[in-house]
């Protein structure tokens, strides 16, 4: 990990952060206020960043790469709630406000590079800026509602109509997960993926 300012690739980060969904729009002072406190960070593929259950807690914005949250019961049994990659983040921040463990792991698809903050200091830093914290709380409600239609999406819909869907809403994606990983968030074997997509014409 290390600061902005002292990352060889400083100048390519910056510009990444500024295409952020969360951070384009950053006036200079608040941007000035903000980019002491980022680490920039790599994980490695399979690494976890967070920890269901855990207390730990801190806000991601992807640089590069693609993330994925999960959820697992006590058998081991894994769901893959969605998938990030580069100007989106992921968070705690629910679970923060309303005082509980996070209830689910943010783990690393792919290597990954990261700006990452504590969400306390996340949070305090949202308090000053109101047009920030309403954006940033936009998005959160809309990454809520995302991961929702989704698991609905699984109860409704058959086999090509999940990934119908997946192609129609993430299409730069479909390429980019592992067959393994995305057949485990449609809720397909890897085979039954592989042949959709082929009869679909985008194997």
């Amino acid at each position: 990990m290390s600061s902005i300012d002292a990352h060889p690739q400083r100048n390519t980060i910056r510009l990444q952060l500024r295409q952020s969904l969360v951070l384009k729009d950053l006036p200079p002072a608040a941007w000035a206020e903000l980019e002491p406190q980022l680490e920039i960070a790599d994980f490695g593929k399979g690494e976890m960043l967070v920890h269901q259950g855990h207390g730990a807690m801190e806000q991601f914005f992807i640089l590069d790469g693609i993330l994925k949250r999960v959820v697992s019961n006590a058998a081991g049994k894994e769901m893959i709630l969605r998938f990030a990659a580069e100007t989106d983040m992921d968070t705690s921040y629910a679970a923060w406000r309303l005082g509980t463990p996070v209830p689910y792991s943010i783990v690393a698809v792919t290597k990954v590079l990261a700006g990452k903050i504590s969400m306390q200091h996340w949070v305090e830093f949202l308090e000053r800026h109101a047009g920030v914290k309403e954006r940033f709380e936009h998005e959160v409600m809309s990454l809520m509602s995302e991961v929702m239609a989704h698991t609905i999406t699984l109860h409704l819909l058959d086999a090509p109509g999940r990934l119908s869907r997946f192609k129609r809403k993430h299409p730069e994606l479909l390429d980019r997960i592992p067959k393994k990983e995305l057949a485990s968030y449609l809720n397909l074997t890897p085979e039954t993926l592989s042949r959709l997509k082929r009869k679909s014409g985008t194997a």
